[in-house]
C-alpha cells in the first residue's frame, strides 16, 4: 500500500475513532456503492409492522390459502414442451 495511503486512513481512523480494519471497510463499501453498516441508520432494522396479524387465520383460511398455492404451483406440461 503506498505510504501515504496508509497515512491517510489511519488520520481517518484516528479522527472517527475506529480501527483501521473499521475505517478500510467502510471506504471499500463506500467506494463499491454498497452500503456502510457502520453509518447511523444502516443497521439492519427489526419489522414488526405485521405482528398484529400473526395467529389470526382460522383453520378454513389457512386450508383456503394452502389450496390456492397448490393451484399456483401446479405446472402444466404443455408449457415446457
Amino acid at each position: 500500500m503506498p505510504a501515504d495511503l496508509e497515512k491517510r486512513i489511519e488520520a481517518l481512523a484516528r479522527e472517527e475513532g475506529a480501527s483501521l480494519a473499521q475505517t478500510v471497510v467502510r471506504l471499500l463499501l463506500r467506494a463499491t456503492g454498497l452500503r456502510d453498516p457502520l453509518e447511523p441508520g444502516n443497521a439492519p432494522r427489526r419489522h414488526d409492522d405485521l405482528d398484529a396479524l400473526a395467529g389470526t387465520w382460522s383453520e378454513e383460511d389457512a386450508e383456503e390459502f394452502e389450496c390456492t398455492l397448490a393451484e399456483q404451483r401446479r405446472i402444466d406440461p404443455d408449457l415446457w414442451v
